[in-house]
């Protein structure tokens, strides 16, 4: 889909200018309801079937016909008429239908999946049945035993899946069933990804004084997973000043710049001055959470959205799941999910005021908090089942929302 054209972000004043100032803390929830609110859906357009998977219904999927659209075998065995004995008339397979109407007595071969045959009231399973000489004993059936009846799952019109439903296999699957060659749905938004720092290697073991990067190789797939596809992942060093005016101006065709690394108040630091420079709108300015707190969340004049994320691994892991995740669901026209409240066990800091997100793996008893979950460390995150937001009153055992893949 064709993106506005991009406002150039003007270069701001060199590092040692003063900062601008920060907005109050938003609470944990209320930043993931902010993203989510901010956020205007794409237009729809149509692809087929196939090629939905991934994507977000823009319309109602409706039954274009009963379904089942006949009577249907459930079994292999005998459609059946009347009480036993039954003689055996014919034979009926899926896709060929028996030409003929049952009269009591009476019995035909049945395949799973073919049409009932006008006149039989149920279908005797293949292993409770006997035949010999043509004729087919076994008990009486109840009426409609095993046979799925015209519009049982659905009536023509029905709606099999509303609006802002994100379409996985199962859904493929019945879109196709129902006779659907195409879907409407909302594009994928578009995120570039550019990663800040000059201490940064990309690859082998990182010397004295260096950091192997660990968020251009996560982001990518992070992004997938939340619904949104990566355009491109840039490094942008710290020095020379102004590299990250210049690469922002470059990526005019992604709807979301995700920057990493530039978010707080550090000499080296450009993100909110160019924002405050280059005209942005703040819709989340820090979030009382941690880690991650030193995230953000702005509209640029160009009406596109710039996602801040703190430089340590898990911060951002948090900052992505708390603000990028809520805004591309309502770019993607998706519903923010409620998040489901589980008891969670275990020990993690709380403080006033603030949320602490924690990952946790699932138990009998609900979920227990891994070790490994400091803003630097992915160790827990990366073995952990989901993240738990505990909130400042949070004790051992008590419930706390849990952040489940994708949402």
């Amino acid at each position: 889909m064709p993106s506005p054209t991009a406002s150039p972000v003007t270069a701001p004043p060199p590092p040692y200018a003063e900062t601008p100032s920060r907005q109050r803390a938003v609470a944990w929830e209320e930043a993931r309801s902010r993203a989510h609110r901010a956020a205007r859906p794409a237009p729809p357009y149509r692809v087929p079937v196939r090629d939905a998977a991934g994507l977000t219904l823009a319309g109602d999927l409706l039954a274009l016909s009963p379904h089942p659209a006949f009577d249907t075998a459930a079994m292999d065995g005998y459609a059946v008429s009347g009480p036993p004995p039954w003689s055996i008339r014919g034979t009926a397979r899926a896709g060929t239908a028996w030409q003929g109407v049952l009269g009591p007595g009476e019995c035909v071969r049945i395949s799973t999946g073919s049409l009932v045959p006008p006149g039989a009231h149920a279908v005797v399973p293949r292993e409770v049945a006997t035949s010999a000489g043509g004729q087919v004993f076994g008990a009486v059936p109840s009426e409609g035993g095993h046979i799925r009846r015209t519009g049982e799952d659905a009536a023509a019109g029905d709606c099999l899946a509303p609006a802002g439903t994100r379409v996985g296999p199962a859904l493929v699957g019945l879109a196709a069933a129902a006779g659907h060659d195409t879907v409407p749905v909302r594009p994928r938004p578009r995120v570039a990804v550019l990663v800040t720092g000059d201490e940064l290697d990309r690859s082998g073991v990182p010397g004295p004084g260096r950091v192997r990067d660990a968020l251009g190789p996560l982001l990518p797939s992070l992004v997938a997973e939340l619904g949104g596809g990566t355009t491109a992942v840039r490094h942008v060093p710290d020095h020379p000043y102004g590299g990250l005016a210049r690469e922002i101006d470059a990526h005019g065709e992604a709807d979301v710049l995700v920057v990493t690394g530039s978010t707080s108040v550090g000499t080296t630091d450009q993100l909110r001055r160019l924002l405050a420079d280059g005209g942005a709108r703040m819709v989340v300015d820090t979030v009382a959470c941690r880690p991650g707190h030193p995230m953000l969340l702005a509209e640029l004049p160009s009406h596109r959205w710039m996602v801040g994320l703190p430089g340590n691994p898990y911060a951002a892991l948090v900052a992505a799941r708390t603000l990028l995740g809520p805004l591309l669901a309502g770019l993607s026209g998706r519903a923010l999910p409620r998040l489901p409240r589980v008891p969670v066990h275990g020990r993690a800091e709380v403080a006033p005021g603030r949320t602490c997100l924690v990952p946790v793996f699932w138990s009998d008893d609900g979920c227990r908090i891994a070790a490994g979950h400091r803003a630097a460390f992915l160790r827990g995150a990366a073995v952990g089942d989901a993240l738990a937001a505990i909130g400042p009153d949070w004790t051992d055992g008590g419930p706390a929302p849990v952040l489940l893949p994708r949402v």
